[in-house]
């Protein structure tokens, strides 16, 4: 098998990885296809395929990026909360007074997705 070959089998694989750990962080915390659209910057008909296994996120693609942020944000949470699902859902949909907002709401645009990410960070370095 040709180096190209193998690395278009590595690229297909990473693909399948990130867009199968998006839906599943999502689905675990309970956000819902609209939700994950606006986080992802994607359309709600293109995360409906993503669940269906329809549609692969592209790495050469600015969704990409984000599913990656959200996949760390939601294994730091998961962290944080001993993998209590309710415990993470709760948290994400409550008001921080930390952040000022709920985090949830901060998950729309990018630079809120990284800010709820380096908050995540700073407590899990305190745990």
């Amino acid at each position: 098998m040709n180096t190209i070959a193998l690395n278009a089998g590595n690229l297909d694989r990473q693909r399948r990885v990130i867009t199968k750990a998006t839906v599943n962080a999502a689905d675990l915390l309970n956000i819902k296809g609209a939700d994950l659209a606006n986080i992802l910057g994607l359309s709600a008909s293109s995360v409906s395929r993503m669940r269906q296994g329809e549609y692969q996120l592209d790495p050469a693609r600015k969704e990409w990026q984000i599913a990656v942020l959200f996949v760390r944000l939601f294994r730091s949470l998961d962290s944080i909360v001993a993998g209590r699902e309710k415990d993470a859902i709760a948290w994400l949909n409550s008001e921080n007074t930390a952040l000022r907002a709920r985090p949830m709401d901060m998950l729309k645009d990018v630079a809120g997705l990284v800010h709820v990410l380096d908050y995540l960070d700073a407590v899990r370095g305190r745990i």
